[in-house]
């Protein structure tokens, strides 16, 4: 009995093992674009050209309420049950996601094909995939909210090179334009290896190698998809002025 019970939490854990490698594959994995428009960054929707949080004016940031807090409004497909992913950004910031009523401008979350986002408020409604079961996680929740909010990935900023190695030749080829860097305004806040919108190391890999490098420690851990990261909510504050 004590073998057979050993056995059993083994292959528990395996099945563990094995449907958290599936589930990173596949927030990774080919995405289908909506009609009208083209992803970029591998999870970025977009109708038109928009610099990550370099946005005019802040004209793709969600506007501040009077009493201090940036209410997000939302309709949730019934299929999805993400709300710990919504909370783990509340929590931490003055962002609420709330149901909407007759907002004008909401998230429109849905399980279309894969784990996708617009970068920043577009105006009306704009849908936000989150695929079952594959992006029901809070931390791929979360990344795709905080591109809602208009963050771009933290390999991304400008800044990265002296943060990271690009192993350009590992990349799969179609994927090359994923890994540019984009003209970003870093909140005056440190690289964070640790972000929910960071690339994992293997991200986009067409043999198996690493296609992302941390330096000068090259076993930094990144890409976790756990949860916002410290600095992540951080960020969201200083970007919208939470004075949190």
């Amino acid at each position: 009995n004590t073998t057979m019970h050993s056995s059993i939490i083994l292959l528990v854990i395996l099945f563990g093992l094995l449907t958290q490698a599936i589930v990173y594959n596949s927030f990774f994995s080919q995405i289908r674009a909506p009609r009208g428009m083209s992803i970029r960054d591998g999870d970025i929707a977009v109708s038109h050209v928009r610099s990550a949080i370099t946005c005019p004016g802040n004209t793709c940031l969600w506007p501040k309420s009077v009493d201090g807090f940036v209410y997000v409004p939302y309709i949730l497909s019934p299929l999805i049950t993400i709300e710990t992913g919504m909370q783990d950004i509340s929590a931490g910031t003055c962002v609420k996601f709330v149901p909407r009523t007759h907002e004008g401008n909401f998230l429109d979350i849905q399980p279309r094909y894969g784990c996708w986002s617009f970068l920043g408020q577009t105006g009306g409604s704009q849908t936000l995939s989150l695929q079952t079961p594959g992006c029901m996680w809070s931390g791929i929740a979360a990344h795709e909210f905080m591109h809602a909010l208009g963050f771009v990935h933290e390999q991304s900023r400008s800044d990265r090179d002296n943060y990271v190695t690009i192993i350009w030749k590992n990349i799969m080829p179609e994927h090359v334009h994923n890994f540019r860097k984009q003209v970003t305004n870093n909140l005056n806040s440190p690289y964070d290896y640790n972000s929910v919108m960071h690339y994992g190391r293997y991200a986009f890999s067409e043999d198996g190698g690493p296609t992302i490098i941390p330096k000068p420690d090259p076993y930094i851990p990144i890409g976790q998809r756990d949860g916002p990261s410290a600095m992540d909510l951080h960020k969201i504050n200083i970007l919208y002025n939470c004075g949190w």
